[in-house]
Parts: C-alpha cells; structure tokens; sequence
C-alpha cells in the first residue's frame, strides 16, 4: 500500500486549476478540480484530460465555487467519476450558477465556433447542462466547523476562509499505519478588512499545511485609501455628469464594489446615482447572497441594501439601451478584464467621451483590453478599430479578495513552534518564492514551493 500522500495536479507554481490528491489507505481525496483559464491548446489540452483515471477518485471536496477551483468537476463526472462532492450549502448554491454559465459559454462558442468573442474564459466543450446537473446531485453539504467522517479513517472540517460566500479551508484528519495524520488546505484565503464577508476563522494546525500564495510576495494598500481613491472617482465624474463605468468579475469582486457604493450612497458621502449591474449571472448570484446572510458582515446587511435602489440587467436589449444612455449614473459591468462581457458594449458607447471614467478593480492580465486601457495615449484598438480613449481610466485594484503577504503570515505564524510542512500553491513562481522567504524568518524549516506533479509524503 502506498504511502499516505498529496499529489499536486494543478495550481502548483501559477493561480489556476486548483487540484490537489490526497491518498490515505488505499482512498483517494481531490481536493478541488478547477479549470485551468484560457484559451491556449495547452489549456484545453489541461482540462480535457485527466493526470489520472477519473474512475479512481473516490471523493472530492471543494473549497469555493470560483470556476478555477471548481469548474472541472462536470467534466470528472463526464468521465467516470462516481462519488460525492463535499462543500459548504453555500458553495453549492453557488457551483448551481456557476457551472451552469460555464456550460452555457461552452456551448456557445462550439456553436458559434468562435472563442473570441463570447468569454474570457475560454475553456473549450468540456461538459453541458447534464452532467452540471449530475455534479450537483453528487454533492453533499457540511456547515462550517462540523466534522464529518467520509470514509472510515479520513474525517473533513471545513473552516471559513472569509475569501468567498461559503468558501472554505479544509482541515483534514487521516489514521494511517505511523498514526494520525493532519492536513490543512487553505483553498483561497481571504481579507479582514474589506468588512464584506465575515473575516476568515484561524488556520486549523496541521503536520501538512497546502496554503496559497497569489499576493505571497506583496501587501494590499489600506482599504480606507484606495475606498478613497474610487470615491473620488465617483464624485468627480458625477459632478461632470459623467459615467462611471466598471468592468468586473462576476463573482466577488462585483458583489465587494457594489457593498461599498451602496454603503458611501447610504451614509450620504457619494450622490445617490442611478446604480446598475449589468450581468444576468451577478443578479443570479445576489439571490444566493441573500439566502446566506449570517455568513456576511454585519456592516453589509445594514439599511444600505434597503434604502439605495439598485438595478440589475437581464435582458441583453436594456444592456444596449443603457450603454447608449447619457447622464450620471454607475454601472457595474461582467467582464472583468474588458476581453468579453457586457462591458465591451459600454466602452464602445461612452470610452470617447471625456466625461466619463473607467475603474479597473480586477487583475488585467497582459495583454488584455484592460491592460492596453491603462496605457498611455490617446486610442484604444478592440471590437478591429480603434477608438478615442478620451474617458479617464483608473486603476483600483486593491479591493482583491485574496489575503496578502501580512495576513498570509499572520495566519501561519501561530503554528512555526510545530513545524508543519508547509507546500506554497495557487501562486507564481515569484510569489510564492518570496513568501517561502519570509516563512524561513519566520522560523519555519520546511517549506517547498512544489511543482506539478510533486508528492508530498505524509509519514
């Protein structure tokens, strides 16, 4: 019989396709299985096949329900694997909407074949709304901090990571021959200062802790300064009778943006501008949030979310009717990086007018419309033509929801006199490096930045 072990399939050494193995008495655990974004062969070639039979994995657990951690899992099920999905109500009720969207932009760019211009996240035909369907009946819920043996010998807890509604660490506890074994998965973790979600619980000790390291190598500004920085934003383009126009993901970063708006609108420090949503997905996700308040701040369920009307666009003709509307308002688009999404038609309709402002509040990628939006000059190329960029453009990206390097430590600091074995994921190559620096100061001596493919040996 093998050794107990974790195997690292996917977010090892870059920040997509969470995957990771874990092996203990013959049983084998995937802890996520997320698409790997993109719209290379290579990344195609990543999602469709499996680094092992699909029939062999006996269970899953997932940590949140962003598509990179568990968009994959339709297609596990698609090629034989038959076990449960364990994960909080709250990520379920999310991977509902979520792999439901990601079969439909599938689907669409099969019919169209086209990948260009439908989604960012371009992963080719994997799965459709069937085995989405399936991949929900297989999942099976455990509310924070209840243990639950799924097999004997192997029990789960999952520990709020404060990154996502319902996001989760997941604590591991495994019997194996050298005795018992722990180990702790962080998943995403998230802020305590946004004051959206509920802060993130403390970091379960463990002998094995797999933690992520996106901002492993940087700190966050202060929220209160860049809250600041969109404030002014918004005032100084209202007072133009400007648009103030932001691209977002749909799940997150939308939902944090839009807490705040609607707070400065509430407490009278921004007008109350007409305030738009436009992504039939993010009105779907609000209905989600609003079936799980307890796991929100208390500072975002106040009157805000009463008294500040809000609106969400459906239909895609109010979408176009509105980027064609003038006046102040706020309009919160999906497409987080400008490359598809809502968003491309508002910028095409208002990024020539000198009135307007656009607020980048999502990572831009190289390459990507939002990143040729932040340089200098005075034309953008998208849509094949140039346009006059005259709109101001902002970059605002400090509303992240992933912990930095100072919360990351403070979180692994408690556990240095145990020495666990500490495994740096969900990072690049240069993040995780520099946390595993500052690890070693910390006092910690084992700390690997594994590559795919890396086993991890448990006893």
């Amino acid at each position: 019989m093998k050794k107990p072990s974790v195997t690292f399939w996917g977010a090892a050494r870059e920040v997509t396709g969470s995957m990771h193995m874990v092996e203990s008495n013959g049983f084998r655990l995937l802890l996520d299985c997320g698409l790997y974004m993109g719209k290379s062969r290579y990344a195609q070639n990543r999602n469709r096949l499996f680094p092992f039979p699909p029939e062999s994995v006996d269970a899953v657990v997932v940590s949140h329900a962003h598509i990179d951690h568990c968009g994959n899992l339709p297609n596990l099920v698609r090629q034989g694997f038959q076990g449960p999905i364990y994960c909080t109500p709250a990520t379920k009720d999310l991977m509902a909407v979520m792999l439901a969207d990601s079969a439909r932009i599938q689907k669409e760019e099969a019919d169209t074949g086209d990948d260009a211009g439908v989604d960012e996240s371009s992963t080719g035909l994997l799965y459709t709304g069937v085995e989405v369907a399936e991949t929900l009946r297989r999942c099976e819920t455990i509310p924070y901090d209840q243990s639950r043996e799924i097999t004997p010998g192997l029990m789960v807890r999952l520990v709020d990571a404060g990154h996502l509604l319902g996001s989760a660490m997941i604590h591991l506890t495994l019997d194996t021959p050298a005795g018992t074994k722990r180990v702790t998965f962080t998943g995403d973790m998230g802020r305590s200062d946004l004051k959206f979600l509920k802060p993130p619980s403390n970091l379960p000790g463990a002998d094995v802790i797999v933690c992520e390291s996106t901002y492993g190598g940087r700190t966050h500004a202060p929220v209160e300064e860049i809250a600041e920085k969109l404030r002014r934003v918004v005032r100084r383009t209202a007072e133009r009778q400007g648009k103030v126009l932001i691209p977002a993901f749909s799940l997150g970063r939308a939902q944090i943006v839009v807490n705040f708006i609607r707070q400065w609108m509430h407490e009278g420090l921004l007008p109350r501008l007409p305030l738009y949503v436009d992504s039939p997905l993010a009105s779907s996700i609000a209905d989600i949030y609003d079936l799980h308040p307890n796991l929100l701040d208390p500072s975002a369920i106040n009157g805000a979310s009463h008294d500040v009307p809000m609106q969400y666009v459906r239909r895609r003709e109010d979408s176009r009717a509105l980027s064609k509307s003038r006046g102040p308002s706020v309009l919160v688009a999906s497409g987080g990086m400008c490359e598809a999404g809502r968003i491309l038609n508002h910028l095409e309709n208002n990024i020539d007018d000198p009135r307007n402002s656009v607020v980048l509040v999502s990572y831009q990628a190289p390459g990507s419309l939002g990143q040729k939006l932040m340089e200098r000059g005075p034309t953008v190329r998208f849509r094949g033509r140039k346009w006059n960029k005259w709109a101001d453009v902002f970059d605002v990206s400090g509303f992240s929801g992933h912990a930095d390097r100072d919360e990351l430590l403070r979180q692994l600091r408690p556990h240095a006199e145990h020495q666990p074995r500490i495994a740096l994921v969900h990072g690049d190559i240069e993040q995780s490096t520099l946390l595993s620096e500052s690890l070693m100061d910390e006092g910690f001596r084992t700390v690997d930045v594994p590559a795919r493919e890396t086993t991890i040996h448990l006893a």
